[in-house]
């Protein structure tokens, strides 16, 4: 399969639907010879006539025309929040071209588990790029989020072999530098723990400041921990309580942790406090040195 010719369809033009258009105009359609095209849909039309402009897609569709630019699609990728994935999924079961494949960005996974009934004739492929910006939008997007990025992808039993080959060379081409497989439980574990679990911190650490006039004496820690609590709420919401059981399991197991920080620090235990602090280091970067995962 030549990444090359084929359609690609995506579905929500925000700052990773844009990404993805970009990313596969500049990596593979721009190929001397590509036949392939890039079709978008999204709700609000603004960023349609943007990417279409651009030169970024062939043709725009509006969300009640959406069935037919998934009849022409071979390859698409549905860059909605988590519940919209799953309800597009179900509604538009009888809309996607035969043998085409289909995937999403969702960043919880357990959510397709027993949700879903596609037809035999699509291969829904899970999938994760771990990517992105802290701005929302068309006008945000950048092919170049996923340059040295990782992606995550779930295999299923129901997963043909060559499609799964296909969406490897895919996202090899779109400047991903590594491919992590693993299960939809085991993604929404260490997820939760990743990602979600730092936006928590560092959302709670921005609510415990006195004031807005205390960044007056920061030197980057603060700035450093904090950069991801510029945060899509309503998207943040969502995945937190989709994964509520893995995520406030880590979120205790934090507290613990930082409890017993305090507790050296109150007491004046310098060497409990300097034996934890050099655990930490080892640690840290022991965690820089592994660059693949264990399924």
């Amino acid at each position: 399969m030549e990444l090359k010719n084929k359609t690609y369809g995506i579905v929500g033009l925000g700052i990773m639907g844009g990404s993805f258009a970009k990313s596969i105009r500049e990596n593979i359609l721009s190929q001397n010879g590509s036949t392939g095209k890039i079709l978008v849909c999204n709700r609000s039309t603004a960023c349609l006539s943007m990417a279409t402009s651009e030169g970024v897609a062939d043709e725009a569709f509006t969300s009640d025309k959406v069935g037919d630019m998934l009849k022409k699609c071979d390859v698409v990728f549905i860059c909605l929040y988590p519940h919209a994935t799953v309800a597009f999924l179900k509604e538009h079961r009888e809309d996607f071209k035969a043998n085409s494949i289909i995937t999403d960005i969702s960043g919880v996974k357990g959510i397709f588990e027993g949700e879903l009934s596609l037809r035999d004739d699509v291969d829904f492929i899970i999938g994760h790029p771990m990517a992105g910006g802290e701005k929302e939008g068309y006008v945000n997007s950048n092919a170049q989020f996923f340059v040295n990025h990782n992606y995550i992808l779930c295999p299923t039993a129901r997963n043909k072999s060559e499609n799964l080959d296909f969406m490897r060379s895919l996202i090899t081409a779109m400047g991903f530098s590594r491919i992590t497989e693993t299960t939809t439980d085991t993604h929404d574990y260490k997820i939760g723990f990743t990602s979600q679990l730092c936006h928590v911190i560092a959302s709670a650490l921005v609510e415990s400041a006195e004031d807005s006039a205390i960044t007056a004496f920061g030197g980057g820690s603060f700035e450093d921990l904090t950069r991801i609590a510029m945060i899509n709420a309503p998207l943040w919401t969502e995945l937190f309580i989709a994964n509520k059981e893995k995520l406030c399991a880590h979120i205790d197991n934090f507290v613990s942790q930082m409890q017993a920080f305090r507790e050296a620090i109150d007491t004046e235990n310098a060497d409990k406090l300097k034996a934890m602090l050099e655990d930490t280091r080892e640690k840290r970067l022991l965690m820089g040195s592994i660059r693949t995962v264990v399924k």
